[in-house]
C-alpha cells in the first residue's frame, strides 16, 4: 500500500506535463508557381522536310553528238559562263560552211533578180514590154528575196548549233552530278550534269490541308536538323503551292536564312510552322500557357489547377478549360485571370484551402 502511495506524486507530474505540451503546427508547404499571362493563341506544328538548293539545274546540250571533252568533275566549283563540256564540232562546222555557201548563192541570185526587176520596171513604164513579162520578172525577184531570208535563217541555225556544242554554266555553283564521259554519244536534251547554285538552301515541306490556309507567312520559323542536335536556324516561307500533291498535302518552301556550314542538300530538316490556333473546344481567343505539371485531371474531361490567394496565403482548386498541348505546355482558354498565381509542381499533394508559401523563383525545389 505504501508503494502505491509513493507512485501518486510521479503520476501527477506526468499528467501535468501532458496537459502543458502542445502539438507542433503543421509545416507550411512551399510551392513552385507561375503567373498567369495571356498570349495570342498561336499553334506550332513541326513538320519534316528535305533540304534542297534554291537553284538546282539539270544541264544538257541542245544538240546531239559525241562528247569531246569534259572539263569538270563531281564536286567542282564553277563560274557563270564557264565551258564545262564540249561536243565534237566537225559536222557542225561543215553544216555552217554549207549554210554560208547557200547564203552567198542566195544573195548573188537576189542581186541578179533585183537588177532584172529594176530594168523591167523602166521598160514597162515606157511600154516596151508586156505586163505578163514584167509580172514574171517581179515574181522571180520576190522569190529571190524569200530565198535569201531562208538562207539567212539556216545560217543562223547553223551558227547556233555550233555554239551549242559548248556547254556553259548558267550561274556560279557546284557540280553535284556528272553523267557523261568523253566519247559518249548523247541526244539533245539528255542530262549530262546537275549543278547547284550559291543562292542558299531551302527546305521543301509537305503541309497538310488542315493548316495550309492558317499559316502565318510574316514571321520567322524555327528550323532544326536531326543531324545537328541542338542547332536551330531561322527560316521564312518563300513559296506555297496552290495545288495539293500526295495525301492532300501542299508543297511549301522555307528559305534558311542562316544555314550551318555543314548543311547539305538532301539532309532532313524540321520546320516549326506557326499558325492561328483553334482549340479542341473551338476556342480561338487569347490563352494561358501552363506547365503540364500544373494541371490535374478531374471528373470526366474536366481539369483543374490550384490558384494562390495572396491575402489568405492559401490555394484553392479551380476548374479550367484546356485546349491543346505543345512543347510540354498546356494551353488553357478559360478559368484563369491575368496575374493570378498558379501552383506548378506537387499539385497532387495540395488540398483546397491549404496554407502554402511561394517558393523563391531562384531556388529549385523538387516536390
Amino acid at each position: 500500500m505504501k508503494v502505491k502511495l509513493a507512485l501518486l506524486p510521479l503520476l501527477a507530474t506526468l499528467f501535468s506535463c501532458s496537459e502543458v505540451a502542445e502539438l507542433p503546427e503543421p509545416a507550411i508547404r512551399p510551392i513552385s508557381w507561375v503567373e498567369a499571362t495571356p498570349s495570342t493563341f498561336r499553334q506550332i506544328r513541326r513538320l519534316s522536310g528535305t533540304v534542297q538548293p534554291v537553284e538546282a539545274t539539270n544541264l544538257s546540250f541542245e544538240v546531239g553528238g559525241k562528247i569531246q571533252t569534259v572539263a569538270v568533275d563531281l564536286g567542282d566549283n564553277i563560274e557563270q559562263g564557264q565551258i564545262i563540256a564540249k561536243l565534237d564540232q566537225r559536222s557542225y562546222k561543215l553544216a555552217l560552211q554549207s549554210a554560208q555557201a547557200n547564203m552567198q548563192q542566195a544573195e548573188a541570185a537576189l542581186s541578179e533578180a533585183r537588177n532584172e526587176y529594176n530594168r523591167y520596171q523602166e521598160l514597162i513604164n515606157k511600154g516596151l514590154v508586156s505586163a505578163s513579162g514584167f509580172d514574171n520578172v517581179k515574181a522571180a525577184y520576190e522569190s529571190a528575196v524569200s530565198a535569201v531570208d531562208i538562207a539567212r535563217a539556216q545560217l543562223d541555225i547553223a551558227k547556233k548549233d555550233l555554239a551549242d556544242t559548248e556547254l556553259e554554266a548558267p550561274y556560279k555553283g557546284t557540280v553535284t552530278k556528272r553523267l557523261v564521259e568523253p566519247s559518249m554519244q548523247i541526244a539533245p536534251g539528255q542530262a549530262v550534269f546537275e549543278i547547284e547554285g550559291t543562292d542558299g538552301l531551302e527546305v521543301k515541306v509537305m503541309v497538310p490541308e488542315t493548316i495550309i490556309t492558317r499559316l502565318n507567312k510574316d514571321i520567322d520559323l524555327g528550323v532544326s536538323y536531326p543531324a545537328f542536335p541542338g542547332l536551330i536556324s531561322t527560316g521564312v516561307i518563300t513559296e506555297q503551292g496552290s495545288r495539293a500533291e500526295s495525301a492532300n498535302a501542299f508543297p511549301v518552301n522555307v528559305f534558311v536564312l542562316d544555314p550551318p556550314p555543314e548543311l547539305r542538300a538532301g539532309m532532313t530538316a524540321e520546320v516549326d510552322f506557326v499558325f492561328s490556333g483553334v482549340g479542341r473546344s473551338g476556342y480561338d481567343g487569347e490563352i494561358y500557357r501552363l506547365p503540364i505539371a500544373a494541371i490535374m485531371a478531374g471528373q470526366g474531361q474536366s481539369s483543374y489547377v490550384f490558384v494562390f490567394d495572396p491575402e489568405t496565403q492559401t490555394v484553392s482548386r479551380r476548374e479550367v478549360q484546356t485546349e491543346n498541348i505543345f512543347d510540354n505546355q498546356i494551353l488553357v482558354s478559360t478559368g484563369l485571370s491575368e496575374g493570378e498565381i498558379i501552383a506548378t509542381a506537387g499539385v497532387n499533394y495540395l488540398q483546397d484551402g491549404q496554407k502554402v508559401k511561394l517558393l523563391d523563383k531562384h531556388i529549385q525545389q523538387y516536390n
